[in-house]
């Protein structure tokens, strides 16, 4: 992008290279003058190109949809005179704007606990109730062929055992989304990856279902005194579901 912006910029100075051997030279000061407007005009274009050329690489104003979450942190442009001012924040203003897309307990306007923003929310116990596949298990014949017998505690302990194994809690982590959403902090999914899912080893917990939640996001248009800046709402996908998988 930024070498589309030289380019253009040199086409620019070569075609106002030409309108200046076009122009009339009986005076020389009506040249000059004529030179200088056209030197003004091509500084002006390379100023805005190169800006625009730079400025996509900040262009992503809110998480891309993608299969790969959580969603990866956006680069922002670091320019302070791109973040909201003090009296952009105004809680109660912004709480309505957001109106009943505020979810409590997916978002936070203060930054939580110390305990809370770093730690991962996991499970006790497995919830919900045992997969079918798990219950339909033959644990009667090997896969020899051979019949075995299994009394029906021994066969409700290792199914249990089984599905704790093999079940993919989601964990939740509070994340800091920067002072250009609002709110700020948000409580990400993650997929438990600290070892295999599956036995014998091999497979491991991905994200299968995800959920979204609207935040408000600053946006800017433009550049320099000239830019126009608001909040517009953007919806941010967080995962809700995972599975052992391949």
């Amino acid at each position: 992008m930024c070498q589309m912006a030289y380019v253009d910029a040199f086409r620019t100075r070569g075609a106002a290279a030409a309108a200046v051997a076009a122009a009339p030279r009986g005076g020389g000061s009506e040249a000059l003058s004529i030179t200088a407007k056209v030197t003004a005009a091509l500084l002006l274009y390379v100023l805005v190109s190169l800006h625009l050329g730079l400025s996509q690489h900040f262009l992503r104003l809110r998480p891309s949809p993608s299969e790969h979450l959580p969603v990866p942190d956006l680069k922002e442009d670091p320019d302070p005179e791109y973040d909201p001012r003090e009296q952009d924040l105004a809680e109660r203003t912004l709480r309505k704007k957001l109106g009943s897309n505020f979810d409590p307990g997916f978002m936070s306007i203060e930054q939580p606990a110390p305990a809370n923003l770093s730690g991962h929310e996991l499970p006790l116990r497995t919830p919900g109730p045992m997969p079918s596949e798990i219950k339909k298990l033959d644990l009667s014949e090997t896969p020899y062929g051979r019949r075995v017998k299994v009394g029906k505690k021994a066969r409700r302990k290792f199914l249990q055992w089984l599905w704790t194994y093999t079940h993919c809690p989601v964990v939740y982590t509070w994340k800091d989304l920067g002072i250009r959403f609002w709110p700020r902090y948000i409580k990400e999914g993650n997929c438990f990856s600290e070892r295999s899912c599956s036995f014998p080893e091999g497979m491991f917990c991905k994200p299968v279902k995800s959920i979204t939640k609207t935040f408000l996001r600053w946006y800017c248009q433009g550049f320099l005194k000239q830019k126009y800046c608001t909040w517009i709402p953007v919806q941010y996908p967080i995962i809700s579901e995972c599975k052992c998988s391949c």
